[in-house]
Parts: C-alpha cells; structure tokens; sequence
C-alpha cells in the first residue's frame, strides 16, 4: 500500500473531525442556556429530598421556578423555616411567616376498635383493597391499613400500627407524600405545636357508626359546647378542628366520650395511660 495514500486518508479524516469538533463548539457557544448562578446556590441550601411536596418535580425544578419568581421562597416544606430564610437571603427578599406542620392520620379504628366486613387477600396495596366495596373495613371511610403512605414516605417517618397508618412526629418532614398517596384522605398536615386532632373522619350519622367503630366520632357536639374558642364544629358529622382558633387547651378532648380527640402529651410529659375501650356502643 502506497504510504502517501495513508497519509492523505488519515489528513482527510482528522481534518474532517477537526471541522466538525469546531462546528460543535461554536454551536454549543451560539446556543448555550444561561443558568443563573442563584438556581445553583438555591440548590445548595435545599434538603435534595426530591419529595414533590413544594408542587414541583424535584428540587432542581423548585430552585428554577424561585428564581423566575414561579414559586416563593419558603415554598419547600421539608426544608422549613431554616430553608426558607437562607432561600429568601439568595434572592434578596423576606423568607415571611413558615408554619412548621406534621402530618396526622385522622381515623382510630384501629383491629380492636373496627368491624370488617371480609378477609382481603389481593394485592398488598390500600388503593386496590379500596375497590372492593371501598375497603376491608365495615367504615368505608376508615384507614385501611395496607400501608401504601409508608411506602411512598422517604423519611421512614410512618408505619401501620394495629391496622392504622401512625406517624412518627420526630422523623415526619411535612413532604406530603403520604397524603397524596391515601385513598381515603385520611392523612392531614396540621401545626406541629398543636397536640389535639380528630381520629376520625366518617360523614355518616352517629347510630350507624355505633356498629362499626368503637371509636368513632357520633357528632354528640360535645366537644363544640366545651370550647371556649369556638375552634371546633361537627361538620359532616364528625367533629373538625379549626386549628388558627385552637388554643390546645384539652377540653375538647376530656369531653368527648368516645376518646376520638387525640390529645398528645406535652413534650417531655408522661403519656397518660391508655383507657380501657367501651364494651358497649355509646347511645346518641
């Protein structure tokens, strides 16, 4: 083989590839997208928990929206006040007021306390287990059990406890996967220093809840004719609590006869031991 033949042909392709790796650079110049340096200091200062609980695919996508102005800055929940302040100081604005909240699951009814209406043995999932007649659980409205929050929850911050999802305060982020994951929308994210929420959510009127759930709210109202702040109402026939008026006084929760009222103790405070269950439905 002639020598000089190799030499054109090698000339020629690394002439060619020379070409083409200059076209490519000049291209990558001409239509480079700036990135404004505060997306990466942004980035910096959030948690990377990519949870979604901000409404926005990840944390790379949070930071882009703050610095466009599509979200505000104390918009991460996982992050919280600490975030949010650091956030606003990149920004050159005010963090504003950051409410640390926790989620809570709003149902009692747990194996002792529930009627169920059949033994479930399909697929391992509560969204699956609530289309057969809404659940496992004579209550249509009830946890039901199967833990699918726990398995979308990425702090390992709630588990299933006798048949109802329970979440750890401690570990909770606030992300609010768990409560996009519940088919019942059982799971609310409420003040983390309010100590007091309803175990229960059941629209049903308070006879037909006497059959199936020992702990179930009968809508008495007693707990409405306790409070001094007008903070809590029977809506549905189940007992809300407006959490801006709630004062964590407790009465509310001394009065209510079912024990639906969840009063957590104080920090660093003896939890009161637990009260024997009632053997008979409470008349209304």
């Amino acid at each position: 083989m002639d020598l000089g033949n190799i030499i054109a042909a090698v000339c020629v392709v690394g002439g060619t590839g020379l070409v083409f790796g200059l076209l490519l650079a000049f291209a990558s110049h001409v239509f480079a997208v700036k990135v404004d340096e505060r997306c990466e200091k942004i980035q910096g200062v959030l948690p990377g928990a990519n949870c979604g609980s901000c409404g926005y695919a990840g944390c790379s996508a949070f930071a882009d929206a703050v610095v466009k102005g599509e979200a505000p800055v104390n918009g991460c929940t996982v992050g919280k006040a600490p975030v949010a302040q650091k956030i606003a100081a990149i920004m050159g604005t005010e963090a504003g007021e950051v409410r640390d909240v926790v989620a809570r699951v709003m149902c009692g009814g747990d194996c002792a306390s529930a009627e169920y209406k059949y033994e479930y043995e399909g697929i391992d999932d509560c969204w699956a287990a609530a289309r057969f007649a809404g659940g496992i659980k004579q209550c249509t409205s009830g946890c039901i059990g199967l833990g699918h929050c726990v398995s979308v929850c990425k702090f390992d911050a709630i588990s299933v406890v006798d048949g109802v999802a329970v979440v750890d305060a401690e570990k909770c982020q606030a992300c609010g996967m768990c409560v996009k994951s519940c088919p019942k929308n059982l799971i609310k994210l409420i003040p983390r220093d309010n100590r007091h929420w309803v175990l229960c959510s059941n629209p049903e009127i308070g006879k037909y809840v006497n059959h199936y759930c020992k702990k179930g709210c009968i809508g008495c109202k007693l707990c409405e004719k306790a409070c001094h702040f007008d903070a809590i109402h029977v809506v549905n026939n189940h007992a809300i609590i407006d959490y801006d008026k709630c004062k964590n006084c407790g009465l509310c929760a001394k009065k209510c006869p079912r024990g639906v009222i969840h009063a957590e103790p104080r920090p660093g405070a003896a939890k009161p031991a637990p009260e024997p269950a009632a053997s008979e439905p409470v008349s209304i």
